[in-house]
C-alpha cells in the first residue's frame, strides 16, 4: 500500500503544483478539489461517495444555521448526528453487531472530526458558514492531510485555500520536511516494528529486559510511524502553499502525562479539549465535575482509536493517570530538588510504555501475558539478547531522534544529508516487504 501510494504521489504532485501555479485563481479550487478526490479514490474508489455525503450534509446544515438562526441548534444536532452515525456504522458497527463487516474507509475519523468542528464553529459564530460548497469541499478533501491528519480547523485553512503561499522557498521547506517524515517512517518506524513483531509473540521466553526492549521498540514504531506521516502531510502542504499545524512536539521528552498529551497528536487533544472538555465545563464547575469530564473525554478518546475494548481501557488508563497528576502528583513534582529533575520524565515514560502495551494488544489474554513478562523470568534469552544487540544502534538513533536538539547544520550539508536519506528511502520502498501504517485503522 505504501509503495503504491508514494509512487502515485510522485506522479500526482507535479500535476497539482503545475495546475495550482498556472491556472487562474477561479480554477484553482475546483482543480484542487477534483485532484484531492482522485488521490483519495486511488485506493478505495467507493469511499469517495461517502466523503461527498459527509461534505454535503455539513455544508447544508451550516447554511441552515446561517439562514435560520432560531433553528441553528437543530441544524447543529442534525449535522453532528449524521456524521456520528456514518462514523459509528463503519467503525463500531462490528462491535455491536458481530456479523456486520463494513470496511473502514481510510481517514474517516479525521475528516469526520474536521466536519464536526466546522459545524460547531459555525454554530458558535466563530466563523461564518461558507457559501462556497467547493471551498468547503476542498478543505475536507485536502489531500496532504486527508488520510492521517493533523485535524485542522476551517478558520485556519480557508484563507490559505483562497490565497495559497506558493513559492520556491515554501516548496523547498516542504520538500525537506517531507523527506524527514518519509525517513522517519521507512528507516526508523519500519525497522523498530520488525523488532516488536518478533518479540511480541513470545513474551514468556524473551526475559523481562527483552520484553521491555520490545515495548520500547513499539513506542518508537508508533511515534515515528505517525509523526512521520504528519511531517509528510505538512511537507506536502508547504509545497502547495498551505501550512498545517505541528502534530507532535517531542512527546517522549515530556515531564508529566499532562505534558505528554500536550505533545502527542496535538490536533486530536486540542479537538477534544475545545469541542468536548471545555463545553462540558472543563475545570470550572468543581473538582468532582472536572474528574467526571476527564473520564468521559478520555474514554471517548480511547474509543476514537478503534472498536475494541482495549482502546477504551487505554483511554480510561490515561484518565486515571491525569486525575492522579491533578490531585497530587504535579504538586509533588514541583517540590522535587533539582538533583531529581529527571525523575518526572522517567515516571512519565514508564507509564507511557505500559500504556502502549494496553494499546498494542486487542486480545486481553495476550496483553496479560506480555505484562507478566515485564516482571518475570530472566533478563534475556538468547534470541531476545541477539535482537537487542542487533537493533541497539537503531534504538539509539530512535532515542536521539525523539528529543529536541539545538544543533543546526549548515544549509548545504543539511540538503546533502536529506538527499542521502531520500536515496535510502527509495531503496527501502523497493526492498521492504514490511510497510504497515498503524493509524490507517483509526
Amino acid at each position: 500500500m505504501l509503495f503504491s501510494s508514494v509512487s502515485f504521489l510522485f506522479l500526482y504532485l507535479p500535476v497539482v503544483l503545475i495546475g495550482n501555479t498556472l491556472l487562474c485563481p477561479r480554477l484553482r479550487l475546483p482543480f484542487l478539489f477534483v485532484m484531492s478526490l482522485l488521490f483519495y479514490g486511488w485506493g478505495e474508489p467507493g469511499t469517495v461517495l461517502l466523503m461527498l455525503l459527509s461534505i454535503l450534509v455539513t455544508y447544508v446544515c451550516a447554511r441552515g444555521m446561517a439562514a435560520f438562526p432560531p433553528r441553528k441548534k437543530l441544524y447543529l444536532a442534525l449535522s453532528v448526528l449524521i456524521q456520528l452515525i456514518i462514523l459509528g456504522y463503519f467503525k463500531y458497527g462490528g462491535l455491536f453487531f458481530p456479523g456486520l463487516k463494513a470496511a473502514l474507509p481510510a481517514g474517516i475519523s479525521f475528516y469526520t472530526f474536521q466536519a464536526i468542528g466546522y459545524a460547531v464553529d459555525v454554530y458558535r459564530q466563530d466563523i461564518p458558514a461558507d457559501r462556497s460548497l467547493l471551498r468547503y469541499g476542498a478543505f475536507i478533501t485536502l489531500f496532504p492531510q486527508l488520510i492521517a491528519g493533523p485535524i485542522e480547523r476551517y478558520g485556519d485553512i480557508r484563507p490559505q485555500l483562497e490565497n495559497p503561499a506558493i513559492s520556491f522557498e515554501n516548496f523547498a521547506r516542504g520538500s525537506r520536511l517531507f523527506v524527514i517524515g518519509l525517513s522517519k517512517k521507512l528507516l526508523l518506524a519500519n525497522a523498530a516494528g520488525q523488532m516488536w513483531e518478533a518479540l511480541r509473540i513470545r513474551p514468556m521466553d524473551n526475559g523481562f529486559a527483552g520484553n521491555w526492549l520490545g515495548l520500547v521498540a513499539f513506542a518508537f514504531q508508533i511515534y515515528f510511524d505517525f509523526s512521520g506521516y504528519s511531517d509528510m502531510a505538512r511537507g506536502l502542504g508547504g509545497m502547495i502553499g498551505v501550512r498545517f499545524r505541528k502534530n507532535f512536539l517531542y512527546p517522549y521528552a515530556a515531564g508529566s502525562v499532562s505534558d505528554f498529551w500536550r505533545r502527542w497528536h496535538v490536533s486530536l487533544s486540542g479537538w477534544f479539549r475545545d469541542y468536548l472538555y471545555i463545553p462540558l465545563g472543563g475545570n470550572r464547575k468543581g473538582r468532582w465535575r472536572q474528574m467526571a469530564n476527564i473520564l468521559l473525554v478520555w474514554g471517548l478518546t480511547g474509543l476514537w482509536h478503534g472498536a475494541s475494548l482495549n482502546f477504551l481501557v487505554w483511554g480510561l488508563y490515561y484518565a486515571a493517570l491525569l486525575i492522579i497528576e491533578k490531585l497530587f502528583l504535579l504538586s509533588a513534582y514541583a517540590r522535587l530538588p533539582k538533583g531529581l529533575a529527571w525523575l518526572p520524565r522517567f515516571i512519565t515514560l514508564f507509564f507511557v510504555l505500559l500504556g502502549w502495551c494496553v494499546f498494542a494488544f486487542t486480545d486481553f489474554n495476550s496483553m496479560r501475558v506480555y505484562l507478566l513478562g515485564l516482571v518475570s523470568g530472566p533478563a534475556f534469552d538468547p534470541l531476545s539478547l541477539g535482537f537487542s544487540k542487533a537493533f541497539l544502534p537503531l534504538l539509539l538513533v530512535c532515542g536521539l531522534s525523539s528529543v529536541p536538539w539545538k544543533i543546526r547544520l549548515p544549509g548545504v550539508l543539511e540538503d546533502l544529508l536529506l538527499c542521502g536519506l531520500l536515496l535510502f528511502c527509495v531503496a527501502a520502498l523497493v526492498s521492504q516487504g514490511y510497510n504497515p501504517f498503524l493509524y490507517f485503522r483509526f
